[in-house]
């Protein structure tokens, strides 16, 4: 999905692997996690939505398209707002991104 991406950086790889997540648990039938700007060091929040957003491609949610970065099995994205706006990163396991799951007949209802 990153075809020429560049890797995150090992600041970056620390926090991602590191921050304490939300299940979404709003959005049973979408599993996913997120971090939330105000609860996290919000340097490397904007830096890995900066990253996200200049490493990622563009993909589907239904009629939406919104911009994943892919790393180890997992899909990172925000919701579109400009980064400054941005108050959520949210992380999937690929196999749980639409583009999986409408190729494999598994969108919910």
């Amino acid at each position: 999905m990153n075809r020429g991406a560049e890797a995150f950086s090992k600041e970056l790889s620390h926090f991602i692997k590191e921050e304490k997540r939300t299940f979404a648990k709003t959005m049973s039938k979408w599993p996913h996690e997120y971090i939330v700007r105000e609860r996290v060091d919000e340097a490397l929040f904007e830096r890995l939505g900066l990253h996200i957003r200049e490493n990622g491609c563009g993909g589907p949610f239904y009629d939406r398209t919104f911009i994943y970065y892919e790393k180890d099995g997992l899909l990172y994205w925000t919701m579109g707002a400009p980064l400054e706006e941005t108050t959520t990163i949210n992380r999937c396991k690929k196999e749980n991104s639409h583009e999986c799951r409408l190729r494999n007949g598994t969108l919910p209802e």
